[in-house]
């Protein structure tokens, strides 16, 4: 006969895995998915189902990774005072993001921006059916005009201000020149040029109302991170800071790791 403290643990234990289970299923996911796209060949196409849409990727794990961020943890979870609100999705991947938002609010007007190849052409695929969507192949910057551009075709290309083996010359659009109107959300996810970006826009960010920026940055350089609070706090936003990513699980002690980044935030920005 099972005891009194066997019911107990099978009940913790059943009510643990349906809370877990009604987690992934938000995202599509289950076990054996997680394990499919864990060991997915890189660099393959394939599709994911996702709440009745093919979802086009070339990399398991950062789907997983995004799915689980947007779908899951539901960061870009918001609420407006309209129905149709104006959305600028700056680093928009292969469009997760996007579609989240548009599944939220089906009558938001986005424009997405993506200067990787391999990303845009998946962004492309993800997007063609959404109505008042507009998805441009450039860099997010302070200048119109071109740049170098590392196109890793995953989370991690980015804006080069040095030489690297997979940099390109691409077309950089100027932000500022997007912020002429009234933004109901500003999503920033451009790896390390946020600072300059957001410097360049100081005196447009009241036009914003909710920012999102998700900040890469060095110990050596920890002046920008005061200066993006600082023009927070003139343009009347309140915000709450969440680690990115752990990037020293023992900070006292960082012995030799060499991460990409020092500090990876997710910067929630609102008004009252």
């Amino acid at each position: 006969m099972p005891t009194l403290l066997s019911k107990l643990l099978t009940d913790a234990e059943n009510k643990w895995k349906s809370i877990l289970n009604k987690d992934l299923r938000k995202a599509g996911l289950n076990w054996f998915k997680i394990r499919a796209l864990k060991y997915s060949p890189e660099g393959k196409e394939a599709i994911f189902e996702l709440r009745g849409r093919k979802i086009h990727f070339k990399n398991g794990s950062e789907l997983l990774y995004s799915l689980k961020e947007i779908y899951i943890d539901e960061i870009y979870k918001i609420s407006f005072d309209t129905s149709s609100p104006y959305i600028l999705d700056c680093g928009a991947n292969i469009g997760l993001s996007l579609l989240y938002l548009k599944e939220l609010f089906p009558s938001a007007r986005i424009t997405g921006f993506e200067p990787d190849d391999a990303n845009y052409a998946l962004l492309e695929k993800n997007t063609a059916d959404l109505e008042n969507v507009t998805i441009l192949k450039k860099a997010v910057w302070k200048e119109n005009g071109t740049i170098q551009f590392a196109n890793e075709g995953s989370l991690s290309s980015k804006i080069v201000t040095t030489g690297a083996s997979s940099a390109t010359l691409i077309p950089s659009i100027r932000l500022r020149d997007y912020l002429i109107e009234s933004v109901d959300f500003l999503k920033l996810d451009i790896e390390g040029a946020e600072y300059e970006v957001l410097k360049d826009c100081a005196d447009k960010l009241s036009l914003v109302k909710n920012l999102f920026i998700e900040y890469h940055g060095y110990f050596k350089n920890l002046h920008e991170l005061n200066e993006i609070f600082d023009l927070l706090n003139k343009n009347n936003f309140y915000y709450y800071i969440k680690e990115a990513a752990e990037t020293y699980p023992t900070p006292f002690l960082r012995q030799d790791e060499k991460p990409a980044y020092d500090i990876q935030l997710n910067i929630f920005c609102f008004k009252n």
